[in-house]
Parts: C-alpha cells; structure tokens; sequence
C-alpha cells in the first residue's frame, strides 16, 4: 500500500506530488483490483485539474465579488472578509480517507456487516468543497447600541446576508444544491425557501463549538461544485486558532482509534488502508517536509506557499467598517 507521505520529501512541487500520488495509486489498484484506491485516484485528479486549469476561478471569483460589492453598500457599518482556498493536499487526503472509514463504520454498526467496494465507492460522491469560500462578518462596537447584544446583533445580520445569497449568486450562474437536511434543523432566521440549502452549525454546533452558515452551490459555468460558509469573526475565530480547528490531530486520532476498536485488522481491507494511511499522515513532523514552496519550523509554525497544508488562496476581499463614529442607519 501506497501513501502521501512517501512524496513529500524529494523537493516536488504539490502539483507534481498529485500527478505521481495519483497515477501510482492508478496502478496499484488495477493491479490489485482495488476499486477504492481508483476512486481515489480519480479524486485526486480532481484537484490537479483546479491546480492547472485556474481560468474558470478567475470567472468564478468575479461573480462572487459581485456579492462583495452588494455587501459594501448594503452594509457599510460592517466590516467583514471574502476569502477564497482550494482545499489543501493534505486536509483533502486527510478528508478522503475519513470518509471512507466513516461509511464502513457506519455500515456495519447498522447491517452487522461490511460493504462492497461498489457499495463504498458509490457513496463517495462527498467532496463538493474542494474549492470554497467564506464571508467573515464583524460589528464594531461603535455600532452597537447601549444594553444590545453583539453576538445577537452579528447573528442577525448573518441570517439576513444567508437569505440574501442564494437569489443573488443564481443570477449568476450559481445553482444553489440543497443539503439534505430537514428545515427543522435550520434556524427560523432563514428564510422557509432557503432552509433547503444551508447546513446551519449556528443554530446546530457542532461538539468542538465550531459554528457557521455552509451552503453549495454548482458552478453553471465553470462546472464544478463549491461551497460557502458565512461565520462572524468570533465563530471564524474558533475555527481558525480555537477548540475547533481542524489542525486539533488529537480528537481526530481518538475518533479513528474508537472506529478501529470496532473493526478488527485484516476483516476489512478499504478500511484498513484507509486507517494507516490517515494514522501515518496525523503523525507527519511537517517540519522534516521538503515540498516547494513550504517551509515549517514545526507542526504550529507554518509557511505553506503552495497549499500543501493551509490550501491554496484564490480570493482575498477585506471590506473595513465605515462610519465609525456614526450610528446605523
């Protein structure tokens, strides 16, 4: 069996690591007639694709900033980020392998028994953020009225930018994919019509607290799916550097050994590799990684220019509030 961690230290750039990672997983899965690791493969293809084909985000990232400028004028007392990433290399191996072991996991503490690679590669159909966004809301405190709560006052304004987003972005060429969620479980902030469309970790947090609005859409134009998350910048904050950020390997760690407890070695073989090759990259010293274009002194202190790790940028929008001194209007 094959991992990332055997290309990521010969100097390549992250483009050249996909193309070699991905046609030797191709091999090794028609030789082993492994359908997994062809699903796999094919996934990865998918990110060389975003890496070398960047003209359509130019498109893309156009048409999303004509949501910026909407914001501008709608809500000039707020300051708030557009933000734009390809998902890193190794969140994405990371994400891909997870799932895997998160569908047999699942399966076989409902069926008491395993499912078929078709069965498993059938359900891989999970990755629609491999591009996404993310509006980051802040109301300075010069606007907030005596005895008002801020984080009430962000929320609202949050839900009201949610509801707008959906109409504004298919004007565009943006079709809105619903989430598969009952409206239920949706705050009634959102709008009845648009409850379809978000998954709301606001009203829903998540265990580790992380909040935020996610949305996808499907790119008409570009062909090609992205997500949306809209957060203020205290829920953006525990995202980013709190409880909730996705660099926590300890909690990941002990979530793939509880699934191991369930599932012996040797009974399972996707979930196996999936297991080891997740194990072996949650224990990567990036600071021994020798890709273009990254440099890290340790597993905290990180300079990653090419996306191996913190995902490429493709979209930087900062809007800082004006009037400060001025009530809402």
């Amino acid at each position: 069996m094959i991992s990332l961690n055997e290309y990521l230290y010969n100097g390549d750039t992250v483009l050249k690591i996909l193309i070699k990672y991905s046609a030797d997983l191709k091999q090794e899965a028609i030789t082993t007639n492994n359908a997994i690791d062809l699903a796999h493969s094919n996934f990865l293809v998918q990110i060389i694709e975003l890496l070398e084909h960047t003209d359509f985000l130019t498109s893309q990232s156009q048409r999303i900033k004509e949501f910026y400028l909407y914001m501008t004028r709608k809500y000039p007392f707020l300051a708030f980020t557009f933000k734009g990433r390809i998902k890193s290399l190794i969140r994405a191996e990371e994400k891909f392998n997870a799932y895997v072991m998160e569908y047999i996991y699942n399966y076989y503490k409902e069926n008491e028994r395993y499912p078929s690679e078709t069965e498993i590669k059938n359900n891989l159909h999970c990755f629609r953020d491999l591009i996404a966004y993310r509006i980051v809301i802040s109301l300075p405190v010069c606007h907030i009225a005596e005895g008002e709560s801020r984080e009430a006052q962000e929320k609202k304004y949050l839900y009201e930018i949610a509801n707008a987003l959906p109409g504004f972005l298919e004007e565009r060429g943006f079709s809105p994919e619903t989430s598969g969620r009952s409206q239920t479980e949706c705050s009634d902030e959102i709008e009845a019509d648009k409850r379809f469309y978000y998954r709301d970790y606001v009203l829903n947090s998540r265990p580790s607290g992380y909040q935020s609005l996610h949305i996808t859409f499907y790119d008409n134009l570009a062909r090609c799916y992205t997500e949306l998350q809209l957060r203020t910048k205290d829920m953006d904050d525990l995202a980013e550097i709190g409880a909730a950020n996705h660099f926590g390997y300890e909690k990941i760690q002990e979530e793939s050994r509880s699934k191991r407890d369930l599932i012996p070695v040797g009974e399972c073989r996707a979930f196996d590799e999936a297991y080891e090759r997740l194990n072996v990259l949650q224990e990567l010293d990036l600071s021994t990684v020798n890709v273009n274009m990254f440099r890290a002194i340790n597993n905290q202190l990180i300079n990653d220019g090419c996306g191996l790790f913190r995902g490429r940028q493709i979209l930087p929008f900062e809007h800082l509030s004006r009037f400060q001194y001025d009530p809402v209007i």
